[in-house]
């Protein structure tokens, strides 16, 4: 399989996808879905979590998709990366972002403090399981995609193609 044709997780899901479909079906619950965070705010969740974890691919790829589902685009994202505590985002997005980092460290680094931050701030508890569950999930990923030694596009423009398929057709097209 060429990955340069099937970059980062695209070469694995293709090569068994009896295992890439409950995946993307766990990826559209978790990021699209309704009932939770709006969805550039979770691809941004999934994007942090996948930064500390320095998966280029899915650090680069749910860059754009949080991108292109925000206002303030890129540079939001860009901004959060480089510094959390700083970045331009609601004191709730913080506090759940907090969380993230928290789980992409250990599970057991997510404390009553924490989570009663997040809920200072106006979180339910939809949004702080759902950031629990997409931090892990995307340690996981991160993992797979790192641990098969994939391919991973440097230029962000590249992902940009992506990002349109993901916010137009969703996870597992």
């Amino acid at each position: 399989m060429d990955e340069h044709e099937f970059p980062g997780i695209t070469g694995p899901m293709r090569f068994r996808p009896e295992t890439a479909q409950p995946l993307n079906m766990l990826a559209e619950i978790l990021l699209r879905a309704p009932h939770s965070l709006p969805p550039g705010e979770r691809e941004l969740i999934a994007a942090y979590v996948s930064g500390l974890n320095e998966c280029t691919f899915c650090c680069s790829s749910h860059s754009a998709f949080a991108a292109v589902q925000l206002n303030a685009g890129m540079s939001l994202v860009d901004k959060v990366r480089a510094d959390l505590d700083s970045a331009p985002v609601s004191p709730k997005l913080r506090a759940l972002l907090h969380i993230a980092g928290a789980v992409q460290r250990s599970g057991r680094a997510v404390t009553t403090e924490l989570i009663d931050a997040a809920r200072a701030e106006g979180a339910d508890d939809v949004e702080i399981h759902d950031t629990v569950l997409i931090a892990a999930a995307f340690c996981m990923f991160n993992r797979y995609v790192d641990g098969l030694g994939t391919f991973a596009p440097q230029r962000p423009e590249d992902y940009l193609p992506m990002a349109s398929r993901i916010v137009e057709q969703g996870y597992g097209v």
